[in-house]
C-alpha cells in the first residue's frame, strides 16, 4: 500500500471539501496566523465510509489582532457539518490544549446536528465535548460564531459557550425549525424559532453581527476588559472624576454608564434577553468590572426571566474575576399569574446561592429598593 499517496490523496480531499471553511477562518484571525492540527484525522463511520472527506472538523492554533486563540471550526460542506465521534474527540483535543495554555476557544458554528449513522457512539463523544467545555469555564473564555444552522445537539455547544454571535440568517435550535413549526401547528420561519429574535426567550445570542470583521472586532474589545487576557488595571485617559450633568435631570442606564465607566469602554452583553435589566463589561478608571443595571421608570418588577439573567451573569463574573456594580432600581416580585404559576421561587433560591459567590460586589441604590429587590440587591446580608 502507497501510505505516502494515500495521505496525498486524503489532503488533496481536505483541501477541496473545507476550502469554504477556510475562508472563513481566514477572515476572522490575523493574516498567515492559522496553523492546523490533526488534518489527517478521518472518520471510520461504516454508515458513510471512511473515504468521505475528513471530519468534517477544522481545528488550529491562531492569532486574533494578536491574541492567541484555538479554533474549532464545523465544515458544513461535509455531511452538512455533522459531528461525528471522530470529530468530537478531535474538537477535545483542541480544548485540552487551549486549556493547558489559556488560550481562548473560538468556534465556527454551522450543523444539521449528529451523523446517522454513528449511534450511541457519537452521543457519548459530545458529552465528553460538552464535559470539557464546563471544564474550560473560569480558565479560558469561549466564543461561539453561528454561522448558517446550528441544530440539534450542536446547539449545546452554543449554549456553552461564554459568548455567541449570530448573523441575520442564523438559527440555533435543538431540533429542525420545520419540525418545531409543524409540531406547534404555526406556520413561522426559522429567524423566529432560533435566529437572533428568539433570544428574548432563550437568552442565547449575545451579539448579532453583520460580518466577520464585526466578530474580530467584538471578540478583540472583550479581551481588552478581561482581567486574564489583558490585567485588572490599565492605564487609563478618561477622567474618573468629571462631573455629568445629565444625572441631575435623569437617572437611565445609558447616563449612569457614560458617568461611571471609562469613555467607550463598556460593552453591554444580551441585550435582548430580559432587557429592563442590562447587564455588560467594561472599564472603571482602568480596572475591569461588570455591572448590573435596573433600568425602568419607577423600578423593576422581578420575574423568573429577569432573575436568571442575574443569576447567570453572577456566574459569569465569578468564572471573569470581575468585582461587580449593581445600580438598584428594584421592587418586589411582579404581581401576576404567570409569575405566580413559574419556578419563580425556585428562582430566588438559586439567585441567593449565586449571591454567595465569590464575587465582590458594591451595590448603588439609584431609585428604589422594596422589599424582595432591597433584600436581594441592597441588603448587606450576602
Amino acid at each position: 500500500m502507497d501510505k505516502l499517496g494515500l495521505l496525498k490523496a486524503r489532503q488533496e480531499r481536505l483541501t477541496e471539501s473545507s476550502a469554504e471553511i477556510r475562508k472563513k477562518i481566514a477572515e476572522i484571525v490575523d493574516k498567515d496566523s492559522f496553523v492546523e492540527s490533526d488534518s489527517f484525522a478521518f472518520s471510520k463511520n461504516e454508515f458513510y465510509g471512511e473515504d468521505m472527506s475528513g471530519l468534517g472538523v477544522v481545528t488550529g492554533f491562531a492569532t486574533v489582532n494578536d491574541y492567541p486563540f484555538y479554533i474549532v471550526a464545523i465544515n458544513p460542506q461535509v455531511l452538512s457539518g455533522g459531528l461525528t465521534a471522530a470529530g468530537c474527540k478531535k474538537i477535545v483535543k483542541c480544548l485540552d490544549k487551549a486549556l493547558a495554555v489559556a488560550a481562548p476557544v473560538m468556534y465556527v458554528m454551522s450543523s444539521k446536528g449528529v451523523v446517522a449513522g454513528e449511534g450511541v457512539t457519537v452521543l457519548e463523544s459530545i458529552g465528553e465535548v460538552l464535559s470539557k467545555m464546563q471544564d474550560l469555564k473560569g480558565s479560558v473564555p469561549q466564543f461561539a460564531v453561528c454561522m448558517g444552522d446550528v441544530l440539534g445537539q450542536a446547539s449545546l455547544f452554543v449554549a456553552s459557550a461564554d459568548y455567541a454571535y449570530y448573523f441575520k440568517d442564523t438559527c440555533v435550535a435543538y431540533g429542525s425549525p420545520l419540525v418545531i413549526a409543524a409540531k406547534s401547528g404555526k406556520s413561522v420561519d426559522k429567524a423566529a424559532i432560533g435566529g437572533y429574535a428568539s433570544a428574548k426567550f432563550n437568552n442565547l445570542a449575545t451579539f448579532e453581527v453583520a460580518d466577520l470583521a464585526e466578530v474580530k472586532e467584538s471578540v478583540t474589545a472583550i479581551l481588552d476588559v478581561l482581567p486574564a487576557s489583558s490585567g485588572a488595571v490599565v492605564d487609563y485617559e478618561d477622567d474618573a472624576n468629571r462631573p455629568c450633568a445629565a444625572l441631575n435631570a435623569k437617572v437611565d442606564a445609558k447616563t449612569l454608564v457614560e458617568a461611571t465607566f471609562d469613555e467607550g469602554s463598556f460593552i453591554e452583553l444580551n441585550s435582548q434577553y430580559a432587557p429592563e435589566v442590562k447587564v455588560g463589561i467594561g472599564r472603571i478608571g482602568g480596572v475591569s468590572c461588570a455591572a448590573i443595571l435596573f433600568d425602568k421608570e419607577g423600578g423593576v418588577e422581578l420575574d423568573p426571566t429577569n432573575l436568571d439573567k442575574v443569576t447567570d451573569f453572577l456566574y459569569y463574573c465569578e468564572d471573569n474575576d470581575l468585582p461587580l456594580i449593581t445600580f438598584v432600581n428594584t421592587l418586589g416580585l411582579k404581581n401576576d399569574l404567570q409569575t405566580a404559576n413559574s419556578s419563580v421561587l425556585k428562582q430566588i433560591t438559586y439567585l441567593v446561592y449565586a449571591l454567595k459567590t465569590n464575587v465582590p460586589r458594591i451595590n448603588v441604590i439609584c431609585g428604589k429598593a422594596v422589599g424582595l429587590g432591597y433584600t436581594l440587591f441592597a441588603s448587606k446580608s450576602f
